[in-house]
């Protein structure tokens, strides 16, 4: 641990600005949190659980940033509307959003039930769309700002999570709507789309999938999960004036996974190719967090280097870590798709 978030945007960047980080008690929520703190945001977490938020604003805190948050079920209409007003009580107005939170569960579609497949719309595209719609009835119609949903690695279908892949298919074209309607109020909004991200998600899987989850990596072309500080670099860049012209895009996290085809040989880089500059892990997030099925000790996991991106041999173990949703739901990620279980 470096003592410090290393962020590559300019310090400063978001003095004096509120961002709202929803889901942030955990996983990338929580990295997001970090990195805008650091870059001189007040971040206001949002979630469901009070001591998540509460543990994450006391770490914010203590390496010298600013942070308060709200317990809230962002699938709640009233509440939402209640939660934005206060934040706007405190701080006068919302510059950005960040629609992290989510969650789901893995189930083929014969199996699941409309209560499930409610509940899963609910938290992964109702939610959001309420926040987005509070913070910009609120705040933004009148003072402009950023918002940045989190979608997922939907391209190509997500067999056993098709909840799930219909609720983020549905936050893309919301998003494009959205950047659409309220281009005329000095709003943008675009989402990001992780893809196999190593995240405290993973943790939510029975052991016995250990071995699957470890084997991800072999289905990206770059041969490696992504990290938590990769996905919130891309926030920070659309929340910033840098990406000041771009509004309704969705800017994928994911490896050039879902160009992978049938019948195509794919060839993964090895380790050297691996730690080239141009590739690398980025590793910014100081109190990242290896997921538990990546730090078992190796006699229980049966190999040699549980690490999610191993480094080559002779080299220091890097700290690359996942991000778990903060959604009302299971949050255990999909083994044949990305997103939000991967990294939230």
């Amino acid at each position: 641990m470096t003592g410090h978030y290393r962020s590559i945007f300019s310090a400063g960047l978001f003095a004096g600005q509120v961002i709202v980080v929803t889901g942030g008690g955990s996983g990338i929520g929580r990295c997001i949190a970090h990195e805008l703190a650091v870059l001189g945001a007040h971040v206001v977490l949002v979630g469901r659980k009070s001591d998540k938020l509460f543990e994450v604003a006391g770490e914010i805190t203590a390496d010298g940033g600013r942070a308060s948050f709200h317990a809230c079920d962002i699938r709640d209409e009233e509440t939402v509307k209640n939660t934005v007003q206060a934040i706007i009580v405190v701080h006068g107005r919302i510059h950005g959003l960040v629609n992290n939170a989510g969650g789901q569960y893995v189930s083929p579609l014969e199996a699941i039930s409309g209560k499930g497949w409610n509940t899963v719309l609910a938290t992964n595209l109702t939610g959001g769309f309420l926040m987005a719609r509070e913070c910009y009835l609120q705040s933004m119609r009148q003072h402009g700002g950023a918002i940045v949903n989190t979608v997922a690695d939907i391209w190509g279908s997500m067999p056993n999570m098709g909840h799930s892949g219909a609720a983020r298919a549905g936050m893309v074209s919301l998003t494009e709507t959205a950047a659409l309607e309220w281009a005329r109020s000095g709003v943008r909004v675009n989402a990001v789309a992780p893809g196999y991200i190593a995240s405290s998600g993973m943790d939510h899987y029975p052991p016995e999938m250990g071995p699957h989850l470890r084997e991800m990596r072999n289905t990206v072309p770059m041969g490696r999960f992504g990290t938590e500080a990769e996905t919130s670099a891309a926030v920070v860049f659309l929340l910033s004036p840098a990406a000041s012209f771009i509004s309704g895009e969705v800017l994928r996290v994911d490896g050039a996974r879902p160009q992978v085809r049938m019948g195509w040989p794919m060839q993964l880089p090895d380790a050297q190719a691996q730690q080239r500059d141009a590739v690398r892990p980025f590793e910014g997030f100081h109190r990242a967090r290896t997921p538990k099925v990546f730090s078992q000790p190796p006699s229980q996991l049966g190999q040699a280097s549980p690490h999610p991106n191993p480094p080559p041999e002779g080299e220091g173990a890097n700290s690359a870590t996942p991000r778990e949703s903060e959604g009302a739901v299971s949050s255990t990620p999909s083994p044949f798709g990305g997103g939000q279980g991967w990294g939230q």
